[in-house]
């Protein structure tokens, strides 16, 4: 748990969560930090991606208690801001990259405002971090993996929010992109954003402010240093976790992540 001064953006009691009639989050209780970056970590089908799912409010927990933002996760989608790790666009759909991006200020928009100066200011200011702004007359279908990636992150950026989540934002990306995203990432709590990420690299994970180390369950909770010891990678990923004296690891128990793997499992 938090300390007694640090204030939550997540807070969850005996949360259960199921993926049709799978149980992929059993009994878990947890906090999450406001204005700082946590990653969500575990082994391939440890529940991450339904967690973010359930806070992105499109699982509904099985019993329990979830709340982001002093409240249930589907009285605030318009303030919280999803950035999934793949998202299909069919062939020749004839949309650009700067149509992409502004559908991130739709939750914003209601059924009859239309875009003011201030929203289409918010995208071309979206798509600047994200180094896209060259793409904007190009359709989605003529980028690369890693230039979409950058999109999908801009429409995120672009929308109001006070939560940003991401799903294996750098998994499979050129340098480029991922440094771009990553920088994107360290930022946003300098804005008062809390940023919750999926991921399964170790390094990733010892860069953020706070760890969730998952295997069925929230196993452990807290900073870096006190969730990513030896004993708990074990515990979660099985023998094999390699560690130095102070019992930190430095490598992941030997198990190989296939990208397709990954992308396709319940995460």
């Amino acid at each position: 748990m938090l300390g007694n001064s640090a204030p939550a953006v997540v807070t969850a009691e005996d949360l259960v969560l199921h993926r049709d009639t799978h149980l992929a989050v059993d009994s878990s209780s947890f906090q999450i930090p406001a204005g700082a970056i946590t990653a969500i970590i575990g082994p391939n089908g440890s529940g991450k991606s339904t967690l973010l799912h359930a806070l992105a409010g499109l699982i509904t927990p099985s019993s329990g208690s979830l709340h982001i933002l002093n409240g249930p996760p589907t009285t605030h989608g318009s303030r919280v801001s999803y950035v999934l790790q793949h998202t299909n666009v069919p062939v020749g759909t004839p949309i650009t990259v700067r149509e992409t991006v502004g559908m991130g200020r739709y939750p914003g928009l209601g059924l009859l405002r239309r875009r003011t100066v201030a929203d289409r200011q918010r995208v071309a200011e979206a798509m600047e971090l994200l180094d896209i702004t060259d793409l904007s007359r190009r359709h989605l279908s003529e980028l690369s993996g890693g230039q979409r990636q950058r999109v999908f992150v801009a429409q995120g950026v672009a929308q109001d929010h006070d939560v940003l989540l991401l799903d294996e934002p750098l998994t499979g990306l050129d340098l480029r992109s991922a440094k771009t995203i990553d920088r994107i990432i360290h930022s946003e709590p300098e804005h008062g954003c809390s940023v919750v990420l999926t991921t399964h690299d170790l390094e990733e994970a010892r860069a953020a402010d706070y760890v969730l180390l998952m295997s069925g369950r929230v196993q452990a909770a807290g900073p870096p240093a006190h969730v990513l010891t030896s004993r708990n990678l074990t515990l979660a990923y099985g023998l094999g976790a390699l560690h130095d004296r102070d019992e930190a690891a430095l490598l992941f128990p030997t198990e190989h992540h296939d990208h397709n793997e990954s992308s396709g499992g319940r995460g």
